[in-house]
């Protein structure tokens, strides 16, 4: 039983392979080579998860994209159709749908995403994005819809919904308080 077990232990060893020491081209800095492996970039975050001057930063290129590159070319005419809002940066749900975008179109211009890395981008992303965003009925619709008349009007949203909050006995120090499924404000 014993020598099983040193065998075991010597399978182990033999099949851990050799323990890596220092590389010779360590000093050179190259990856793979035992030099320092490149710090990965961070992950994105969603824009609205951002707060103070990482948001307005972020938003600040975010603009810059959509009034230099994305409107220009993919802007169209701005109608009733198509709506438009000079201070989009004020709709929260525009400027998600707007990051949203930018990030995919940095992941598919890439050299990475390959040759069919922008059309993948206009196919999947542009089109449902600009569509949602400049709909008749969408987030937009209360601003501008001529260029002659500009506007901007935040729609309210729905209201919050209305929870029912289970009472801590403990909390209360009255056991049973509270009947399930009525609000206990």
């Amino acid at each position: 039983m014993e020598q099983s077990a040193q065998q075991a232990q010597q399978l182990d060893h033999l099949a851990a392979g050799p323990t890596p020491g220092p590389s010779p081209f360590a000093a050179f800095g190259m990856p793979g080579l035992g030099g320092p492996t490149p710090a990965a970039p961070p992950e994105p975050r969603p824009i609205l998860e951002l707060e103070g001057e990482e948001y307005e930063d972020e938003l600040d290129a975010l603009s810059d994209w959509v009034d230099d590159f994305l409107m220009p070319v993919y802007g169209g005419e701005v109608t009733t159709a198509a709506p438009w809002c000079l201070q989009w940066q004020e709709h929260d749900d525009v400027v998600a749908w707007l990051h949203a975008l930018w990030l995919a179109y940095q992941q598919h211009k890439d050299p990475e995403a390959g040759l069919s890395g922008l059309f993948v981008w206009h196919r999947d992303f542009l089109t449902h994005a600009i569509a949602a965003i400049r709909a008749p009925g969408g987030p937009l619709s209360a601003c501008m819809t001529s260029p002659e008349r500009p506007a901007h009007r935040l729609l309210p949203g729905p209201p919050p919904s209305a929870r029912t909050e289970k009472t801590d006995p403990a909390e209360t120090g009255t056991p049973g308080s509270g009947k399930p499924g009525e609000p206990t404000s």
